[in-house]
C-alpha cells in the first residue's frame, strides 16, 4: 500500500518536530538477536502472500485489516490465515492457524474512499485455532500514546527478508494527525500490520503498526493507526461479534494496561 501524502505536507512543514534518523536494519535470524521479540510474526495467507503481526495475547495477534482483504474488497476467509511466531531461517517457534479474523468496524467503511482515509482504523484482530503457552514467546502490551514516544522501533517480515523478522531501530515518530502516525521507520511490502513498538525500561509496547509506506517531501515515510480509542473499539467489537465456540469473551485489552506476560528483554 503506498500511498502519497499532500494534505499533510503543510502541516508537517510548519510543525517543529525532530524526526529521529533510522540506524538500517537488523536481521533477528540468532536466537540472541531475536531475544525478546519472538511474539512478532509472520501472518501467511494462502494464495495472497503475507503480513506482519504481533501476539498480544495468548491467542490474539494484532495486524492490519487491509490484510483481511482481496483487491476487490471480498473479505478472506479465516481459514486462510497463519500465524508463525518467533520465526528464524524459516522455521518458527510457534505455527498456529487462525479460526477468526475481525477488522475494526469502520475500516470498510473508510477503505471505500482510498486515500489515508481508512488509516486510522487500519486494524485487525486474529483468533487463533490454540493459545501460544510457552516461555520463549509472550505477548505484547498495547500503549495508546503513540505522540509521547521517543524512539520507536519496528520489528517486521518483508519482502526479501521474510525468513526472519528484521529491527529497526532508533525511527521515530515525525506527527500525529488526525489519528494517523507518521514515521520514519523503515516499511516494504509484507510490513503490513508489523508493530511499532516503544521500549522503556526494557520493555516493549506496542504504539502503532504499519498500515503503509508514504512519500512526504520526497523522502519516505511510515503510516500507521494511533491505537488509542481504535484500538478500545476494535476490542469491543471482537468480543462483541464472537461465535459461541470463540474464546473471545476474555476481558478487553485496553491501551497502556500491562498483560502479566509482557515482553521483557535486552535490546541487541
Amino acid at each position: 500500500m503506498i500511498l502519497t501524502f499532500r494534505a499533510l505536507a503543510l502541516w508537517l512543514c510548519l510543525a517543529s518536530i525532530a524526526a529521529a534518523q533510522g540506524a538500517g536494519l537488523v536481521s533477528l535470524q540468532t536466537g540472541q538477536a531475536g531475544r525478546g521479540w519472538e511474539g512478532v510474526g509472520r501472518v501467511d495467507i494462502d494464495g495472497k502472500g503475507f503480513c506482519s503481526g504481533a501476539l498480544i495475547a495468548e491467542d490474539l495477534v494484532l495486524t492490519a485489516a487491509h490484510c483481511l482483504f482481496d483487491k476487490d474488497g471480498t473479505k478472506i476467509a479465516s481459514d486462510r490465515f497463519h500465524f508463525l511466531a518467533g520465526l528464524r531461517t524459516g522455521r518458527a517457534e510457534a505455527y498456529r492457524d487462525v479460526r477468526r479474523a475481525v477488522a475494526h468496524p469502520a475500516y470498510l467503511l473508510r477503505a471505500v474512499r482510498k486515500g489515508t482515509d481508512a488509516v486510522p482504523f487500519d486494524l485487525a484482530l486474529l483468533e487463533l485455532s490454540q493459545p501460544i503457552r510457552t516461555a520463549k514467546i509472550a505477548p505484547f502490551s498495547i500503549s495508546g500514546d503513540a505522540a509521547a514516544a521517543d524512539e520507536l522501533a519496528v520489528v517486521s517480515c518483508a519482502r526479501d527478508r521474510d525468513t526472519a523478522p528484521s529491527l529497526h531501530d532508533l525511527c521515530g515518530v515525525i506527527g500525529v494527525q488526525d489519528g494517523i502516525v507518521i514515521m520514519d521507520c523503515d516499511a516494504d511490502f509484507g510490513a503490513s500490520g508489523a508493530p511499532v513498538f516503544e521500549v522503556r525500561n526494557g520493555i516493549a509496547e506496542v504504539v502503532s503498526i504499519i498500515s503503509a509506506m508514504a512519500r512526504l517531501e520526497g523522502r519516505p515515510v511510515s503510516i500507521g493507526p494511533d491505537l488509542g480509542g481504535a484500538f478500545e473499539d476494535l476490542m469491543t467489537h471482537f468480543i462483541e461479534s464472537a461465535p459461541a465456540w470463540s474464546s473471545g469473551g476474555q476481558r478487553v485489552i485496553t491501551p497502556g494496561e500491562r498483560t502479566d506476560t509482557g515482553a521483557k528483554f535486552v535490546q541487541p
